[in-house]
């Protein structure tokens, strides 16, 4: 199944495994559009992605923005949702429970006000692709925020998959990967970081955008395929 004329939407599409994900949809033959709320990020990916992909900017914690934004796309093929600030990783007692809400704005409430808009446009056949993360199943000190996240990130692809039918909605699973998500970050703890979950995975190595991008082409192509989340993370949750 190719995605040859296809429209594909990735909000959260300019940097990381969302610009992966335009670029290798593009190169199936997709016309892709990309989304973030930033115009300067729009203006880089739209130069680095293949001509005539399409870049718009929106704010996607403003419903009534990201209604217009779908208002502007039109008809569409495929949903990915990859957008989502920098993780919040804070022991329990110095947790600000106001930048906790703040945090599933965008990653959760983003995506599911997303969907929302995105479904009477979704032509048939079509689908949409979450995003989640593997600290739901294996957390660690800290991670009290982003583990309910991702679990309920999980639970909500397998809510609409039932509820959207024939609409297929899947979600990806990543481990850790080299992106701008771990920017915030000093250098030599990131790298620390780098080095320790690789040494720390059968794989012994640390995810590329462009391994996890193979995993929403999958979904966008594989026409069986819903409330299924794909985990890629180098085999970590194995040990």
């Amino acid at each position: 199944m190719s995605l040859s004329g296809q429209h594909v939407a990735v909000l959260g599409g300019t940097s990381g495994i969302g610009l992966a994900v335009a670029a290798a949809a593009a190169e199936d033959g997709a016309k892709v559009t990309v989304v973030s709320s930033r115009r300067a990020s729009v203006d880089r990916a739209t130069a680095e992605l293949p001509t005539g992909t399409r870049g718009l900017v929106a704010d996607l914690t403003d419903g009534a923005r990201v209604r217009e934004l779908f208002d502007t796309l039109g008809a569409l093929d495929h949903l990915v949702y990859t957008a989502g600030d920098p993780l919040l990783l804070s022991p329990l007692a110095d947790l600000d429970i106001a930048a906790a809400r703040k945090f599933f704005e965008l990653r959760y409430f983003g995506a599911l006000t997303a969907v929302q808009a995105a479904a009477p446009r979704l032509q048939p056949g079509g689908s949409i692709t979450l995003t989640t993360g593997t600290a739901g199943v294996r957390p660690g000190p800290g991670f009290a925020v982003a583990a309910s996240l991702c679990t309920a990130m999980e639970g909500l692809t397998r809510a609409l998959a039932v509820e959207l039918a024939p609409i297929r909605v899947n979600a990806v699973m990543p481990g850790v990967v080299r992106t701008p998500l771990w920017d915030p970050i000093p250098d030599e703890a990131r790298d620390q970081l780098y080095r320790d979950s690789a040494a720390t995975t059968p794989l012994r190595r640390i995810a590329e955008p462009a391994d996890i991008a193979r995993a929403y082409v999958y979904f966008l192509t594989q026409p069986h395929a819903t409330g299924t989340v794909i985990t890629l993370d180098g085999g970590a949750v194995l040990v």
